[in-house]
């Protein structure tokens, strides 16, 4: 059985998975298991994490750290939260984020993850920078990383593609000086 780290809010259990335990369970566990603890609700988002994992999380110079993102009240997986291309040489990461379903949006669980997120990036991975790239059409993100004091530095033209559309990219940051 694995042992998760675990930060708390509120209404929230964060807990921590790495490409070291993401790999433990799929050499150790089923794949029901498998999707069990990583809340994984259909076969194409398995299918996309066996992906990953295969393809490699961590390469020389960056990796990831998420956690997924628990509700207190009932113990279902509602998404996850943490840093994609962590740059641990240069103390730097990008915040990524997403819910499972449309009708955990709305509620205000992205915003309370974020915040403890944000903390531990700053105290525990000592990141001096965390930055964010966003869909100039994503309002409710934008919203998220404002109100925990990001910056927007700027534009990314046609920097990725979405169902075979172009889109920029808004790219935000926050560093360690002007957190809280």
């Amino acid at each position: 059985m694995i042992k998760f780290e675990t930060l708390e809010t509120n209404r929230l259990i964060l807990r921590k998975i790495t490409p070291e335990i993401i790999g433990y369970m799929f050499d150790n566990y089923s794949d029901n298991k498998i999707k069990k603890y990583l809340g994984l609700v259909d076969e194409d988002e398995f299918t996309l994490e066996k992906m990953k994992r295969e393809g490699g999380y961590k390469t020389y110079n960056r990796t990831i750290l998420s956690f997924l993102i628990v509700l207190k009240s009932n113990n279902e997986i509602i998404g996850r939260c943490g840093y994609h291309n962590w740059y641990n040489d240069h103390r730097r990461a990008e915040l990524g984020y997403s819910l499972s379903k449309d009708e955990n949006k709305k509620k205000g669980y992205m915003s309370e993850a974020v915040i403890s997120i944000l903390e531990y990036g700053f105290n525990c991975m000592d990141l001096n920078r965390i930055e964010a790239y966003i869909s100039p059409l994503n309002i409710a993100s934008q919203s998220i990383v404002k109100k925990n004091g990001f910056v927007q530095e700027g534009i990314l033209k046609e920097h990725f593609i979405e169902n075979g559309i172009v889109h920029d990219s808004l790219v935000f940051s926050l560093l360690k000086e002007y957190y809280k």
